[in-house]
């Protein structure tokens, strides 16, 4: 499975669940940085097992994106992340539309450097 938002790029394997390792390694940070978010946000709910040991669904992952996305790469505090995760219902369509122009862009650049190329031959 292959989930990308504006720069980051996230391969993760068709599966039910993840662990939290798995889910750290992907979004490169720390497990517990995975385990404060849970706390922050209440859309984040992976399963437990009767060890704790957490499993995360693709939906999950969807929703950790976002917040990696609100956090990380647009600078808000959690507080501003949770206010935008409540009122505005369309952030995941949003996001998905900002992934979309990000490989048009990519692709388009790729071409412009094929087409750089033949001309310098």
């Amino acid at each position: 499975m292959e989930f990308r938002i504006s720069k980051m790029k996230i391969n993760l394997p068709d599966k039910l669940y993840y662990s939290i390792g798995e889910v750290a390694k992907a979004f490169d940070v720390n497990t517990s940085l995975i385990r404060y978010w849970e706390q922050e946000f209440p859309i984040i709910k992976p399963k437990k097992n009767k060890k704790g040991n957490r499993y995360f669904t693709p939906e999950d992952i969807k929703n950790l994106q976002i917040i990696y996305h609100l956090v990380k790469e647009k600078g808000y505090t959690l507080d501003g992340a949770r206010i935008a995760l409540t009122t505005n219902s369309k952030i995941s369509e949003t996001i998905t539309l900002i992934d979309r122009l990000e490989f048009v862009k990519a692709e388009l650049l790729k071409l412009k450097e094929s087409l750089v190329e033949k001309d310098t031959e």
